[in-house]
């Protein structure tokens, strides 16, 4: 079947026909760099918008996905003309510039439409010799809404975009602000001298403290600002070691970064730099020190201007622990992307010898091979079973993996059937764990299923009974939830109040109307349809009262930060189990009992 969650997995078609242009256009994506508009008041106005498609190839290619600030997840259309996908801004907006980067399934004919009420549309930009790759339009045109229309087919596929960037502006703040963005942000540094010049000391608002690091080039610092700003002036108030040739960059992802300072002359001291550029990232790269010691700053200094979008919920760096992750130091260097690490956790009810992996028509124990050298390009699914290749405790986690980025998650989509978490390690110190809670690897399989029972309405009770001991089904695919069975309306008169006509089963699996619409969906399966739109984006109100998805609940109950793909549409308000990082070093699968 399909995959049901958001992760743009190769369909056998493309395995077959497509997969060297879709290599090559994945490698070209992970590494583009779009240079944002020039004029302060611009900014990046469609990342995480709500957005429509007229199709979808499948649960997995998404509209959602070519909004969301990651090149490696994509949105597809149905194998027909004419097809269009739309994002709305939230309110009128001028636009000044359009950015398409299409997968290798791209249009020839396509317009570029803006309108007020996504009724009547108005055509600002036209072509029918469409050349795909990254198409940077600039165009002139205001609405509230924007659309791609694509009326011709340069393959026999859909219409796919890895990302459909909307620039302009919307009528906020223009004037550089006083505050400092990025005091107390969280900071990494491609090295430390020592433990007393921590990167954390650039932000820390105290003069008298200060990064410095390692004595050779080239050197970084970086600054998640939490969301995605625009940045309009950066202070550098250096130490004697300072840069003699250093860039400063933005990024949506830490990994494609867009230069919007650089120089070979720099002066040291403090340098205030006005500079215009978007991101959720930005960091100083030195390539040229003036000293023969490294690079050191006083203070790192942000200040930003236009609209800030509130950021999505991130998973917590892995907390210290000696004994659930294991040994790490240990762990092959990759030759590849990144190492993939399998670590048996079933607490003593299978030896290594009886845990296998399955990857790539590779099929292993630990015992036999623990690692696995990940290639880029390996979109698809790892199985993971107990006892043997074939037995029936098993599990899947799914990513794509570009040339040097690792996205991926757990997933309980279609079924829970084994305790499963995954700790991704990235070489600037990204280090972030997703899946199960360590409490729940710690009981009894058979605890599990009781505690399932036990913390779930009747309704979903027999979830926990109808495959046992091997699986927990998901609802959407229990017969008691679908045409016939008795729950079958579970959810009919919560979606008709809130104007969504949908089978319950359909909105436990975000299918039929609910396809294309991942806000309703998921503000259904959470219970929060009803309440204002700005609010279903708040985790504190979700699954408050019936009906819900309650099966969903229970694994964000029992996961790490509180965040599972209990449902397609999970990553509405970044409450999936998703992780995605630059530059990645190492996995490390955990598999339970």
């Amino acid at each position: 079947m399909p995959p049901l969650s958001r992760l743009p997995l190769l369909s056998n078609r493309r395995e077959r026909t497509g997969l060297i242009i879709a290599v090559l256009v994945l490698l070209l994506a992970t590494y583009n760099i779009v240079t944002s508009p020039a004029h302060a008041a611009v900014s990046l106005l469609s990342q995480g918008k709500p957005v429509t498609a007229s199709s979808t190839e499948n649960a997995g290619t998404p509209a959602s996905a070519a909004v969301d600030g990651n090149a490696g997840t994509r949105w597809s259309s149905a194998f027909g003309d004419p097809q269009w996908i739309q994002v709305d801004l939230g309110s009128s907006a001028a636009i000044t510039q359009v950015v398409l980067n299409w997968e290798a399934a791209y249009a020839t004919a396509f317009q570029i439409q803006v309108s007020d009420n996504a009724s009547a549309w108005t055509t600002i930009y036209s072509t029918t010799t469409g050349t795909g790759g990254v198409q940077t339009l600039n165009v002139t045109g205001n609405g509230r809404y924007v659309r791609m229309n694509g009326t011709a087919r340069a393959t026999a596929y859909g219409y796919s975009l890895w990302e459909f960037q909307v620039y302009g502006d919307n009528g906020g703040s223009t004037s550089c602000g006083t505050a400092n963005a990025a005091q107390g942000r969280p900071v990494t540094a491609s090295s430390t001298e020592n433990a007393g010049t921590p990167a954390s000391a650039a932000v820390d608002g105290n003069t008298g403290t200060r990064w410095s690091s390692a004595f050779s080039d080239p050197q970084w610092i970086q600054i998640d600002l939490g969301s995605s700003v625009t940045v309009c002036q950066v202070t550098l108030n250096w130490e004697a070691a300072y840069a003699r040739s250093f860039q400063v960059q933005v990024s949506g992802n830490a990994s494609a970064w867009t230069t919007i300072y650089s120089t070979t002359t720099g002066t040291g001291g403090v340098q205030t730099l006005n500079v215009t550029g978007t991101g959720r990232y930005i960091r100083m790269n030195g390539t040229a020190r003036a000293t023969a010691y490294g690079y050191s700053l006083w203070e790192f200094g942000v200040r930003i201007t236009g609209v800030v979008t509130s950021p999505s919920p991130t998973p917590s760096p892995t907390p210290s622990d000696g004994t659930f992750w294991g040994d790490t130091s240990s762990i092959p260097a990759a030759h590849n992307v990144l190492t993939v690490k399998i670590l048996n956790r079933t607490n003593g009810h299978y030896p290594d010898s009886q845990v296998f992996w399955s990857f790539n028509n590779q099929v292993h124990s630990i015992a036999e091979q623990p690692y696995l050298d990940m290639p880029a390009n390996s979109a698809g699914r790892m199985y993971f079973y107990l006892g043997s290749p074939t037995g029936q405790y098993w599990d899947f986690i799914e990513f794509t993996v570009g040339a040097a980025v690792f996205n991926g998650n757990t997933t309980r989509v279609d079924a829970f059937g084994l305790k499963l978490a995954m700790r991704l390690h990235a070489r600037d110190g990204y280090d972030v764990s997703v899946g199960e809670d360590q409490a729940t690897f710690a009981e009894d399989r058979a605890v599990t299923f009781q505690k399932f029972q036990n913390e779930v309405p009747a309704e979903f009770k027999p979830l926990a009974t109808v495959n046992a001991p091997f699986r927990i089904p998901a609802p959407g695919s229990y017969a008691g939830f679908r045409a016939g069975g008795a729950n079958a309306n579970y959810f009919t008169a919560y979606a008709n109040a809130n104007g969504v006509s949908a089978a319950t089963s359909d909105i436990f699996g975000c299918a039929g109307p609910l396809a294309n619409d991942p806000g309703h969906c998921a503000a259904l399966n959470r219970h929060v349809a009803h309440l204002p739109q700005s609010q279903w984006s708040t985790p504190s109100l979700y699954y408050q009262a019936a009906p819900a998805n309650y099966y969903a609940k229970f694994w964000h109950d029992h996961a790490i930060d509180h965040l599972a793909y209990g449902f397609p549409y999970d990553d509405y308000a970044g409450q999936s189990s998703f992780i995605s990082h630059g530059d990645p070093q190492w996995l490390i699968v955990a598999v339970g009992w």
